[in-house]
């Protein structure tokens, strides 16, 4: 059995893989008639191919927004409950301010401000002297030379300062 010769090269250029001669449409003509508006098939010329999209009325929220917007009011919330916590412990206290005690621990008794009209104060602030007193003997000896009447000492160190106060018992 033999094979029928090739009928040319398929991949060179110019040349109709197909066999059709060039120029020529694989398909009848429609007889030279143009399409009529309104039938299926092509939009016509210079008609948008699609309905236009209404304009969006008001402004949609994301997720990410509203998840933003909650994260800023919390650390809003945080900053200025923090503010108000930090303005009556024992850093803002000055001479003649009223101090309470909110712990009964002796390590950390946490002193805070109260007025001294208030039925919680229990402290006077005599003195305020910045520094660091590591024992109870220096401040002793300090609060003896700056408040001749102390009864306590009360010592804080912390990042932002280092102070002693010394304290009487508030009298009523």
């Amino acid at each position: 059995m033999t094979t029928p010769p090739p009928q040319g090269n398929p991949f060179a250029q110019g040349q109709n893989p197909y066999g059709q001669p060039q120029g020529q449409a694989p398909y009848p003509s429609q007889g030279g008639y143009p399409q009529q508006p309104g039938q299926p098939g092509f939009p016509q010329q210079g008609a948008a191919p699609y309905a236009p999209v209404p304009p969006q009325s008001g402004r949609k929220f994301s997720f990410k927004k509203i998840k933003n917007i909650v994260i800023i009011a919390a650390a809003v919330v945080v900053a200025i409950g923090g503010y108000i916590a930090s303005r009556d412990n024992a850093e803002t206290a000055a001479v003649g301010d009223c101090m309470h005690r909110g712990s009964t621990s002796s390590t950390r008794p946490d002193l805070e401000v109260v007025d001294c009209g208030s039925s919680e104060a229990q402290y006077v602030v005599l003195a305020k002297i910045e520094g660091s007193y590591s024992t109870e003997l220096s401040a002793s000896n300090k609060c003896a030379s700056e408040a001749k009447d102390f009864e306590y000492t009360y010592t804080q160190s912390s990042k932002s300062s280092d102070f002693l106060l010394c304290l009487k018992e508030y009298k009523k």
